[in-house]
């Protein structure tokens, strides 16, 4: 026992001594896809050794995450975990077989984004108001695009539905990049998706962006209007992303860790990436961040329960 004991330390005093790798739960070219691979190069230089993405998703970003939660917790398999897998998605999905706060630890955060309500090409509705309208006239049968079920973007409808006193068919996709591309096509009527991947399609005008989720607008769409001031008072549904490793990892690795994902946000070329896709990096300290997650997961916890919202 003494040995294995000598053998953990200095393993953990060595790390990084291979290649790290980030499980993104989700397919490519989704929000937090996007996310990892624009920091994943500055945080591999930060912690001298290759960062390696790699997708593993399904099942609402649960196939992947589990399997980090089930990972030998050395530091060298990490979460790209995000309000849909670490809080918006465990509060509703039923029969977890881990606990995200008990099983993951935070190592440190990367960026909040908003949420951008957007109609497809085809879709009759040039504004908010006559989106709305049109759902009115037709309960339940407009559908809306999510990343997922349980994902922070079905939660963001479930609030919206809520809210607003509107009702539409909800239609999850295995992550954001599927919606999309059914989005664009008009296969899907609407979505409410993170403005990080949805940008660009708004930008090259494949999709209208109707209305942002923050209470104040993005300085990257400053025409399109906050739910709130549409009406939908105090609406505001914002994602988050972050780093996370296996709970039990040691702590002289785990604070390298955050300190190689500190230096890696605050690098410019990362910093400008992240800014031109209208998301805020998140400069906390790994203990406010844990404190975040936490608060974070008691306000999904408490939207699930009031709505009686639950995903097999």
């Amino acid at each position: 026992m003494l040995l294995a004991a000598f053998v953990t330390a200095v393993q953990a005093q060595d790390f990084p001594a291979k290649p790290v790798r980030i499980v993104v739960p989700w397919p490519p070219s989704g929000n937090v896809d996007i996310t990892a691979r624009t920091v994943a190069p500055a945080f591999g230089e930060a912690l001298g050794q290759q960062v390696i993405v790699e997708n593993r998703p399904g099942a609402g970003g649960r196939i992947g995450t589990e399997a980090v939660v089930r990972s030998t917790a050395d530091g060298y398999t990490l979460l790209l975990g995000s309000s849909g897998t670490v809080t918006a998605g465990p509060a509703v999905w039923k029969n977890l077989s881990f606990d995200p706060l008990r099983d993951l630890v935070p190592v440190g955060p990367i960026q909040s984004v908003p949420i951008v309500l957007t109609v497809a090409p085809k879709t009759p509705a040039a504004s908010y108001a006559e989106f709305a309208s049109l759902v009115k006239q037709k309960p339940g049968e407009v559908s809306m695009a999510s990343a997922g079920n349980g994902s922070s973007n079905h939660l963001a409808i479930e609030l919206w539905m809520r809210q607003s006193g509107l009702q539409v068919l909800h239609v999850p996709y295995k992550g954001s990049g599927p919606a999309l591309t059914d989005l664009i096509g008009s296969q899907v009527q609407s979505m409410m998706d993170q403005l990080t991947a949805s940008i660009g399609h708004i930008r090259e005008g494949r999709i209208r962006a109707l209305a942002i989720s923050s209470l104040k607008r993005s300085p990257l769409l400053p025409e399109v209007p906050t739910l709130d001031e549409l009406g939908v008072k105090g609406y505001e549904a914002a994602t988050f992303t972050g780093i996370f490793a296996p709970a039990g990892v040691s702590a002289s690795s785990l604070a390298k860790l955050n300190a190689a994902l500190h230096k890696a946000l605050a690098a410019p070329a990362v910093r400008e990436r992240y800014q031109s896709m209208g998301v805020e990096v998140m400069d906390m300290s790994q203990a406010q961040f844990d404190a975040y997650v936490r608060a974070d997961w008691d306000k999904w916890r408490k939207v699930a329960r009031d709505g009686h919202i639950s995903v097999e």
